[in-house]
């Protein structure tokens, strides 16, 4: 069967099965559709939770960074992993202790004021719809190539999967949903990456394979060939750190803070009947998200070796070494309809050039041999985990349940951003603020409303993203840490805290933070020129806008711990209330502050 009929068959197959449980376990009260009722099982809370965790970035982009990047994106394994444990310890079992619905209800009655919501679901919306544009870049990747439709197509194709499954079943249906687009996007990686490895090294696990040698008898280790390939047409070490350890160690702070901040991962462990169920919970959501975190390095790692090895089949500097461009293979073709992958003929020898024409000493002898510049203009990262299987050459089952896997990880982890993205405007806006009388009713089709147009808004975005889908979701990571994770830290460990400290923290961290993000992604200009600063020369200590998000929660935290200071002290029953929700009944006063 050809590639593109099985990923049809492949894609449709799980497609009825989401919208198949969407209808089985759709909402019909607002506690349904807000927190499932809060009756999930603490296993299956956590398959659901590394879902709505692992997302597009997590899938197809992350390993693609980890490729060109190499040492430099550990820190996104770093990040998100280690942000996940702080969310696990420090955040997630004193919010479902308090045992509302949503992030901002919590910061609206932990800090007394309507005002503090409201900003609460600025910070949320402002986060959440930043990253989720991630995942409609990764579904507009996914469909532009393998069902052979137009990028802003594939986009619009997951908006009206994610509507029918999201807008019907609410947390419900999305818990029950997600539980099966892990169980699809786990085996759709986990599958090709062992294949791969036992291809290059013998190996089945690929966790061992990346610290194996190559299986050509040569007794060279994986990692240790890889860099040999791509120190050999000038760039740097794939094992060396390249980038400054300021800017890598804000970019691990940033991203960990901000996971701990986001409010859709926040919201699952409202969907428990218990703690101690929220607990479990978080336990087994970081044993299933090991599994492809694991991975990935692996992935990312001989992934890049096979594309160097495509296209450099023969010595460095040899006038035969490069692959002709005639002669290129059909995946090669494949991704370059799709505009994400393109070649461009420099010096007429009818070969593909790729190296480093950055490095003045490289340029030099590629000069000498007749090269004329880096000839693969474009490589998107977001390609990698998909193309991958296709550059091995493995079987096309295999490369369609990529495809459902790369679609399940962005569609599972939209639905969840969508859901707090709704909730808090019907929820927290429209019952907490200005329609406190609304009937459940209402408020039920308010926030289904509310859904249908923030996947509107998000699926415009996504069709015109702001850089890759790991990069775009960093900002969202960036702008959670700097606004909501200090107010909820603050919020349960603080009990001098107050209103107007939190109000003054959050505006100042995510202004901030907006900011220098917008400034350094080239949409505001220099004075006087027609050129953004948007390269390392100008950032402010040489971090870059990824990570400006730690930058923000440190000024976000000083800000609302002098402003607090210097206001009134938090009424009487609201410091009862932080010793309530962070000490066991039994267990004493508590005494800090």
């Amino acid at each position: 069967m050809d590639l593109q009929t099985l990923t049809y068959l492949v894609v449709g197959a799980t497609f009825a099965l989401y919208i198949g449980i969407a209808f089985w376990a759709r909402a019909r009260t607002t506690g349904d559709f807000y927190v499932a009722g809060k009756g999930v099982n603490p296993v299956a809370n956590g398959m659901a939770t590394a879902a709505d965790w692992m997302s597009a970035a997590s899938f197809i982009s992350m390993a693609g960074l980890i490729a060109f990047k190499g040492y430099d994106a550990s820190v996104y394994l770093m990040g998100w992993t280690g942000g996940y444990v702080l969310l696990a310890m420090l955040l997630a079992p004193y919010l479902r202790k308090f045992g509302k619905f949503t992030v901002p209800e919590f910061i609206g009655e932990r800090y007394y004021s309507r005002t503090a919501r409201i900003v609460a679901v600025l910070c949320l919306i402002v986060a959440s719809i930043t990253y989720v544009i991630g995942q409609m870049k990764g579904v507009g990747v996914a469909f532009g190539r393998f069902l052979e439709v137009p990028f802003e197509v594939g986009v619009m194709i997951g908006m009206a999967i994610v509507f029918i499954y999201a807008v019907l079943g609410g947390m419900k249906g999305i818990t029950y949903t997600q539980i099966a687009q892990y169980i699809v996007l786990i085996f759709a990686y986990t599958v090709p990456a062992i294949f791969i490895s036992l291809q290059i090294t013998g190996q089945a696990l690929p966790q061992v394979g990346l610290i194996s040698t190559v299986a050509d008898g040569s007794g060279t280790f994986m990692l240790d060939k890889l860099d040999q390939v791509v120190t050999d047409l000038g760039f740097g070490a794939y094992t060396e750190q390249k980038g400054s350890t300021l800017n890598l160690f804000m970019l691990t702070l940033s991203l960990m803070i901000g996971t701990a901040g986001l409010p859709h991962v926040i919201i699952r462990f409202f969907t428990v009947p218990s703690v101690r169920a929220a607990r479990f919970s978080a336990g087994w959501a970081l044993v299933f998200i090991a599994i492809l975190y694991t991975t990935a390095p692996a992935v990312g790692s001989m992934a890049r070796l096979n594309l160097m090895n495509t296209i450099q089949i023969g010595p460095v500097g040899d006038p035969q070494g490069n692959l002709l461009y005639d002669e290129r293979p059909q995946w090669f073709r494949n991704w370059e309809v799709t505009g994400l992958l393109k070649y461009e003929e420099k010096n007429g020898d009818g070969r593909i050039q790729y190296y480093n024409d950055k490095n003045p000493e490289f340029a030099a002898k590629a000069e000498a041999w007749g090269w004329k510049g880096n000839e693969m203009v474009k490589v998107d990262r977001d390609i990698m985990v998909l193309a991958n299987p296709e550059i091995a050459d493995l079987p096309n089952w295999v490369i369609a349940l990529v495809v459902a896997g790369g679609l399940a990880a962005a569609l599972s982890t939209a639905a969840g951003l969508l859901l707090a993205i709704s909730s808090s405007i019907s929820h927290d806006l429209m019952k907490g603020v200005f329609t406190p009388n609304i009937s459940e009713k209402g408020e039920l089709l308010a926030g289904r409303i509310a859904m249908a147009g923030a996947i509107g808004v998000a699926g415009y975005l996504g069709m015109n993203p702001p850089g890759f889908a790991a990069q775009v979701v960093a900002l969202a990571f960036g702008l959670a840490a700097s606004s909501i994770f200090p107010a909820l830290m603050m919020g349960i460990f603080n009990k001098r805290m107050n209103r107007t400290g939190a109000v003054a923290g959050m505006l100042v961290g995510l202004l901030s933070t907006l900011i220098y993000i917008f400034w350094f992604k080239g949409w505001f200009f220099l004075p006087g020129t027609n050129m953004a600063p948007n390269d390392a020369e100008h950032w402010f200590l040489g971090i870059q806008p990824e990570s400006f998000g730690a930058i923000g929660a440190i000024i976000n935290f000083a800000v609302a711990w002098l402003v607090s200071r210097v206001t009134a002290a938090p009424p009487e029953h609201i410091q009862h209330l932080v010793e309530d929700i962070r000490v066991p009944k039994g267990a004493g006063a508590a005494t800090a502050h």
